[in-house]
């Protein structure tokens, strides 16, 4: 019996280790990477209480070195997923009814393990399974992902403290049930931290889930899976299977039971998510949520007042960290013509003095994209810039696969601000530049809003005030996180909600109680503290 409101741990910004030369965080992950490395492992599905091991598999490869085999995961099959679903749904008895407190407890445990014992190994998994530098694993795998658990936890309290007034002899309340059903969380390759969320998230309020990650992320998914486990998450709450993408997606959206979608990954395979969702509407037991992050088409926009070395700076980190493979990455920018040649001699200088190669050796910014596809996409897009006679290199355009799927960072330049790699994402670490004249800043403002489908992020740099309030203005629908003498990039949970709009998905804030309020279904409860005994009203006498 519960009589006390606990009174739940402040959440606050786990802070970022440095690795440092010679630093004791650095050696451990470093010894940790060569640990796994050099073992190979499989991962099963997780149904339940069960960790099944299926005779079809997949392989995992680092992006940076695919001729080694890092181990082997299984791959579901429709009966896989259909289990699952039953699984989610019979944990939901259980873990539905568990106080918040208890709950809380367990995402909270998992941070705590994640700042300490499983730092290196997370890390070192998202180095070797995605590719990431040190300091991007450090900034994603561990301290955003234990920023989202910690600072869920006190979104949810905040929301379940948000209570109706009560009138005179009444007492209302607002219970916040979990969602009627199970819910489906699809996750990308490129964030850990998201990956891990987007089953934590509607697990902290009361839902069971049936998680598919992406194929290229299955590696630091099992540690994620370890991590839960070890924090005492009740078997079934959260169901982890990979296989064909669309029959894992099909065989979840037949089901009755499917009350919602926490997905992030392509605009094209959202809409069609939510497409297959209306056709089956009329099956369901209650109207689905879906939430999703999708695409970006991100841009930086910088006026004459803006300072050079501030937008090269914006340009480079915005671009080029984890390869651009952020739906936030800087992919389209506008240049002044007064200030363009400065900015991008700068641009380029930075370019030459990063290092590529694997995340294993600290001194290399970039390392290699994700896989094959992408590689080849990347080298498609370089290829036809070379022949359109509006485009330019200025910096790059090189790329090798011998041993990883290594892509150079790349700087286009572009007469035409509609060319194809000014609209289309790339999702790599290809940036297009157009260069504007300064009397044209209003102009460029609508080019900019008008360019694309996408609404994620945007930055303007510029010291005029005034210049800054016109650029909120013009691009208010354009982004939906918007930055100010800053790259576009790096939203941090608790300080910088982050999703956008259009193309770029529904904009529910993850980091945010709004994310969280998505995966609970209100009751009003009134209760009169004395019933009224007779039907007649005042307004009744003689």
């Amino acid at each position: 019996m519960q009589n006390s409101f606990p009174l739940l741990p402040e959440a606050v910004n786990e802070p970022v280790k440095g690795y440092t030369p010679d630093s004791p965080e650095k050696k451990e992950v470093l010894d940790t990477y060569r640990k796994l490395y050099n073992q190979t492992i499989h991962v099963p599905l997780y149904i339940g209480d069960e960790k099944i091991e299926t005779t079809a598999t997949g392989e995992m490869r680092p992006p940076h070195d695919h001729q080694h085999l890092l181990g082997t995961y299984s791959m579901a099959d429709q009966t896989h997923v259909e289990k699952a679903i039953a699984s989610a749904l019979a944990a939901r008895e259980q873990w539905g009814k568990l106080s918040f407190e208890e709950r809380a407890t367990i995402f909270l445990r998992a941070a705590e393990l994640i700042a300490g014992p499983y730092r290196a190994k997370i890390n070192a998994a998202t180095m070797l399974a995605q590719s990431k530098n040190i300091h991007q694993a450090e900034i994603d795998a561990a301290c955003e992902f234990i920023d989202f658990l910690r600072f869920n936890v006190q979104f949810a309290e905040e929301i379940y403290g948000e209570q109706p007034q009560s009138g005179d002899g009444v007492w209302n309340r607002l219970s916040y049930r979990p969602l009627e059903g199970f819910v489906y969380a699809v996750s990308p390759f490129n964030f850990t931290a998201i990956a891990g969320n987007l089953g934590a998230a509607p697990a902290l309020m009361g839902n069971t889930v049936v998680w598919k990650p992406s194929d290229h992320q299955v590696f630091s998914a099992q540690v994620i899976m370890e991590i839960f486990e070890e924090a005492g998450l009740p078997k079934g709450v959260i169901n982890m299977v990979m296989g064909d993408p669309e029959m894992i997606t099909d065989t979840v959206l037949a089901s009755p039971d499917f009350a919602g979608i926490h997905f992030t990954g392509s605009t094209f395979v959202f809409k069609e998510i939510w497409k297959k969702i209306g056709e089956n509407i009329h099956r369901y037991k209650t109207y689905p949520r879906i939430v999703g992050e999708t695409g970006g088409k991100d841009f930086i926009i910088a006026h004459p007042s803006a300072t050079s070395n501030e937008v090269a700076t914006g340009i480079l980190r915005g671009a080029f960290e984890f390869q651009g493979q952020k739906c936030s990455a800087a992919s389209r920018v506008y240049l002044p013509a007064s200030k363009a040649e400065e900015i991008l001699d700068q641009v380029v200088a930075g370019i030459k003095s990063m290092k590529m190669g694997s995340p294993e050796n600290f001194e290399n910014f970039i390392t290699s994209v994700i896989h094959q596809g992408a590689f080849d996409r990347l080298k498609s897009a370089i290829e036809q810039v070379k022949k359109d006679p509006d485009t330019t290199i200025l910096c790059g355009g090189n790329y090798d696969e011998t041993k990883g799927y290594f892509v150079e960072p790349t700087v286009v330049i572009t007469k035409n601000p509609h060319s194809d790699t000014m609209v289309r994402e790339l999702f790599g670490p290809l940036v297009t530049v157009y260069v504007y004249q300064d009397n044209a800043f209003a102009e460029t403002l609508k080019l900019v809003d008008q360019t694309s489908d996408y609404a994620l992020t945007g930055a303007v740099f510029a010291k005029d005030r005034y210049v800054v309030n016109q650029a909120l203005i013009a691009l208010e629908n354009s982004a939906g996180n918007f930055y100010i003498n800053d790259k576009p990039t790096g939203a941090v949970v608790g300080q910088q909600p982050f999703g956008g709009a259009r193309a770029s998905g529904t904009n529910d804030k993850a980091g945010s109680k709004l994310n969280l309020l998505r995966w609970v279904s209100a009751r009003l409860i009134k209760e009169p503290l004395v019933t009224p005994t007779d039907y007649r009203y005042p307004f009744l006498g003689e």
